[in-house]
């Protein structure tokens, strides 16, 4: 007998050992791993205090939103997660165009162009000018590659390394599907200028990025690049790289506009009464890239459902739509195709504009009637 509680007592270390080790081990991990980035100072917290949407160290969007996790919601996540009717990811590898290096550097053309990377990232090129949107080129969504889903695509359009020199960044938000911590140490060098929202410049900072191309802005700041002015705009969103430092970075949509172009980003939001104000503020576009995917009723007020974003187009008065934020990644429980079959509907029930062509694609924005491919059907 006693020799049963010697070996009991022996696995109870054994176990307690392992617990450590573990315990230790994501420790370390959360605390010293790069991708999770930097956070911002304490006089920068002490400026973000005269923001009305900053409040006890967070914060806030401008209606109340619900992102509470009760028991009975989780249990209708198991039951949706468990179905099998649903295909989340496409069954073979979705066709991704390829784009010439030397096709982007010769670009100076007065049309407007645009190229979808596959989720929420584009290159906006216009003039001579070249401008990267939400650039998540990575393989995965996550702190480290082996985590989490895989991209849809081996492939993307042109490999980060054969990009030309870029003039401005636009981020969105620090969610790992749209700030990649490997894609901006590929970028780093040969961009100008990155516009993010306040307390995200602290990730750019902590991986490398020189603190003169880091510029830090508020909603409804503006800031211009030559003759090309970005505005930062609201979202209804939430923000956070790691366990801890959840809503201590701004979330925001982007307003690009010239002379002669208005573009609109989206980035990640619920549905609310801001499409219609920054529609007033800077409207008409020309063209809206606008969240549509990864969406789900229990986090509605985050995320907008496809019937939403085709109205948050009507509400921002976009000449031409394009639903994003869908066809790289699976982050929620619909059909991977749902969200641009959805919106789709919707926007010819509302005589809405829009298009939906392939990755790698080069959109010229004067002819976007070309763009209609039902491409993920084949």
């Amino acid at each position: 007998m006693s020799l049963f509680f010697k070996l009991l007592k022996i696995l109870g270390f054994a176990v307690l050992g392992i617990i450590v080790l573990v315990i230790g081990l994501g420790a370390l991990f959360l605390n010293f791993y790069p991708s999770f980035g930097g956070s911002p100072t304490e006089s920068q917290k002490a400026e973000y205090a005269n923001f009305t949407y900053y409040k006890d160290g967070k914060f806030k969007n401008q209606q109340y939103t619900d992102m509470s996790m009760s028991f009975s919601k989780i249990l209708t996540l198991i039951s949706e997660y468990r179905r099998t009717d649903v295909q989340r990811q496409p069954d073979k590898e979705i066709p991704v165009y390829k784009v010439d290096s030397l096709n982007i550097v010769n670009y100076a053309d007065s049309v407007p162009r645009v190229t979808w990377f596959g989720h929420s990232a584009f290159l906006l090129e216009f003039g001579d000018k070249k401008i990267l949107l939400d650039p998540m080129l990575g393989e995965s969504p996550s702190p480290h590659p082996w985590i989490g889903t895989k991209r849809y695509s081996d492939e993307l359009p042109i490999v980060v390394e054969k990009l030309p020199e870029i003039d401005a960044v636009l981020f969105s938000h620090d969610h790992y599907d749209h700030l990649d911590y490997e894609s901006v140490m590929m970028l780093k060098d040969k961009v100008k200028d990155f516009y993010v929202p306040l307390g995200v410049g602290a990730h750019l900072k902590a991986w490398g990025v020189s603190e003169d191309k880091i510029h830090e802005m508020a909603w409804w700041d503006e800031a211009k690049q030559g003759d090309v002015l970005f505005a930062c705009t609201p979202a209804q969103h939430f923000s956070g790289r790691g366990i801890f430092n959840r809503e201590t970075t701004l979330w925001a949509s982007w307003v690009v506009k010239t002379e002669d172009l208005s573009v609109y980003f989206s980035g990640d939001s619920g549905y609310s009464p801001h499409f219609k104000e920054i529609g007033n503020r800077y409207g008409s576009f020309d063209f809206a890239m606008i969240e549509c995917g990864q969406y789900n009723k229990l986090w509605s007020d985050i995320h907008m459902m496809p019937e939403e974003s085709a109205q948050a187009c009507v509400d921002l008065n976009a000449k031409v739509s394009m639903p994003i934020h869908w066809g790289a990644f699976t982050l929620a429980l619909h059909s991977w195709t749902e969200p641009v079959v959805r919106f789709s509907t919707k926007a010819e029930e509302l005589n809405l504009p829009y298009i939906t062509p392939e990755i790698g694609i080069q959109v010229l924005l004067d002819n976007t009637e070309l763009y209609h491919k039902k491409w993920w059907e084949l």
